[in-house]
């Protein structure tokens, strides 16, 4: 599989990229005001104008039939949560994006803590943005074990169990129970139990391998480009290789680019 790094301003150089080239992009840019030593910082009410133009450069790059997933968390400003998270998802819908779902990364090992009025986050906001309604996904791929409690609660099923049960607040939804009989696996939910990274102590906010790869196997197939403009230690990009994808990846820093080409060599290293 083939890897590509660019070192500056990925809103430079997206430029280089082809138009409708790539199938997923995975990326956590510095949130608002964070990562200062490392990337300098933006503030939260400057925030929604910095990402827009590279928002629309992402546009422009992904596959029609392609999708884009952003780690992003709202800072606490003032005592309050600052909104411009709500407001780039607003923004970048009227600039064409479907904002199609969004996912939460549950940090099972976050040790606790309280502050005056909240406690400790123990995660983060993963939101899927897509050109059109109808995108390449790969459900099947990221399924889980079916758990113990379907060797009780499929033992002794009722009449309701052996039919469609539609929601009782008219939602639209139903489920039939008996559909699991015989299945070993079922499809996960849109909340994402993985650890935080604790190993890489070589980046100001690394995330784990599996989170990346979790979307990686569910929007995109062997053989398919993932890129991640701040690619930051590179995890995104090691994990797309890692499933056969090729990778593009982009970091303004030198030290970090420099990184994640001596990780890429190595692993071409073992590979040989």
């Amino acid at each position: 599989m083939a890897v590509k790094l660019f070192l500056g301003d990925c809103l430079n150089e997206l430029k280089n990229i082809e138009d409708d080239s790539v199938n997923l992009v995975f990326t956590s840019p510095p949130y608002a005001d964070s990562r200062i030593n490392t990337y300098g910082g933006i503030h939260p009410d400057k925030y929604v104008g910095w990402f827009l133009p590279v928002a629309d450069e992402l546009f422009r790059v992904l596959k029609p039939d392609g999708t884009f997933v952003l780690n992003i968390k709202e800072k606490v400003v003032d005592g309050e949560r600052h909104t411009y998270v709500i407001e780039l998802i607003l923004e970048m819908r009227k600039r064409g994006w479907f904002w199609t779902e969004e996912f939460i990364w549950h940090k099972k090992n976050c040790y606790p803590g309280k502050w005056p009025n909240r406690f400790r986050d123990s995660w983060e906001r993963l939101i899927q943005f897509n050109k059109n309604k109808k995108f390449n996904m790969y459900q099947n791929e990221v399924m889980v074990p079916m758990g113990e409690w379907a060797k009780t609660r499929l033992k002794n099923l009722s009449e309701t169990d052996n039919r469609r049960d539609n929601s009782k607040v008219e939602s639209g939804f139903g489920k039939r129970v008996a559909n699991w009989i015989g299945r070993d696996k079922v499809y996960p939910t849109n909340v994402i139990h993985i650890s935080t990274e604790c190993a890489n102590k070589n980046h100001s906010a690394a995330f784990p391998l599996a989170l990346p790869s979790w979307f990686i196997k569910l929007f995109t197939k062997a053989g398919d480009t993932v890129l991640d403009p701040f690619m930051g230690s590179g995890t995104t990009l090691l994990a797309a290789l890692d499933l056969r994808r090729n990778a593009l990846g982009i970091d303004i820093s030198e030290e970090y680019y420099q990184m994640v080409q001596q990780k890429i060599d190595a692993r071409n290293t073992q590979i040989e």
